[in-house]
């Protein structure tokens, strides 16, 4: 999930442990806790990307990291703060490392809640970015930050952001259920033969639903929302995958190609090929939509050292795409 999300969570979890004892200074500190396992991101800037993208909510995101670097932290912030207590310092940090991996496991791009074993949980029911999730959450939290520390009502806002927040959390499983029955239903109804179905919500919201759905040579992609009154339909893209030759036998390419869990497409642009991880869709809704949210250039050097680099994506795509998912989210 996003910073902010990540940020009201750990405030919130930070004042449900310890709130009673230190005021303020819980939700401070589970804020900044809340954030610490992103810093998974920071990869980026020293090595290669496939090797970030491997990295990137793995080591940080696991129940792991959250026993064995709680404690350290708690110790570390004993040295300067008036609370001395370890053990209540460690009971935040390990709940606000161990909240913000489960969260993000509910996203399409999932976690390693596992680490190191090679499991990454993905259920993919709700946008990295949701306001219904963070707004009322943030608004609770704000609310019990602005009472005394033994006030009913801190205790009763903040676990209202929790009630409301983890709620919302589950209804997205429902949501998820109810789309991909109208998507399996649609297949059927439209003889469409199929090997696997994947759904997740698009942008901001768990209204508009998008599926893909593997076939024999091709991929296809659909869109549902709830207040829609026509028939889903779905647009076809070919794997190409043959494009890659004997590329596709290059470390580099088969470590993207686990990455993307097999979902990606080949394309040609200019004379260059480009590998298409389709899990997270196109930057449009449009039919003829090509631009993917996530696509690496395969680039090829003189001494046939294979890199990916991660195309560029622009602001004026953001905001069409916008534009078109609230259109789209009122119905077909």
């Amino acid at each position: 999930m996003d910073s902010l999300t990540q940020i009201v969570l750990g405030a919130a979890v930070g004042e449900a442990v310890l709130g009673r004892k230190i005021g303020n200074r819980a939700m401070l500190y589970g804020a900044i806790a809340g954030t610490i396992p992103d810093f998974d991101v920071l990869a980026s800037h020293v090595t290669d990307t496939v090797s970030a993208l491997e990295i990137h909510r793995g080591f940080t995101h696991s129940i792991f990291f959250s026993v064995v670097f709680a404690p350290f932290f708690a110790w570390l912030v004993t040295r300067y703060d008036t609370h001395k207590s370890i053990k209540d310092w460690s009971w935040l940090f390990f709940w606000a490392f161990i909240t913000h991996p489960i969260l993000d496991a509910h996203t399409t791009w999932g976690t390693q809640l596992f680490w190191p074993f090679d499991l990454r949980l993905a259920f993919k029911t709700i946008f990295v970015i949701d306001p219904l999730y963070t707004l009322p959450f943030l608004m609770c939290v704000i609310l019990a930050m602005l009472q005394h520390r033994s006030s009913k009502k801190r205790r009763f806002y903040n676990r209202l952001g929790l009630i409301l927040s983890t709620t919302y959390l589950g209804l997205t499983l429902v949501f998820k259920g109810m789309a991909y029955t109208q998507f399996e239903k649609a297949l059927k109804e439209q003889g469409i033969a199929y090997r696997e179905l994947e759904t997740k919500p698009s942008a901001l919201n768990t209204i508009l639903w998008c599926a893909n759905v593997e076939t024999e040579n091709a991929y296809l992609i659909g869109y549902y929302s709830f207040f829609d009154s026509q028939p889903i339909t779905f647009v076809s893209y070919s794997k190409n995958h043959d494009a890659l030759g004997e590329l596709k036998h290059s470390e580099k390419i088969q470590r993207m190609i686990a990455i993307s869990k097999g979902w990606y497409t080949i394309s040609k642009k200019e004379g260059q090929l480009y590998f298409n991880d389709l899990r997270f869709g196109l930057l449009s809704i449009r039919p003829d939509a090509k631009n993917f949210v996530f696509s690496y250039l395969i680039n090829v050097t003189n001494d046939g050292k294979v890199n990916l680099i991660e195309a560029p994506k622009g602001r004026r795509e953001g905001k069409k795409l916008m534009k078109d998912l609230w259109q789209r989210i009122k119905g077909n």
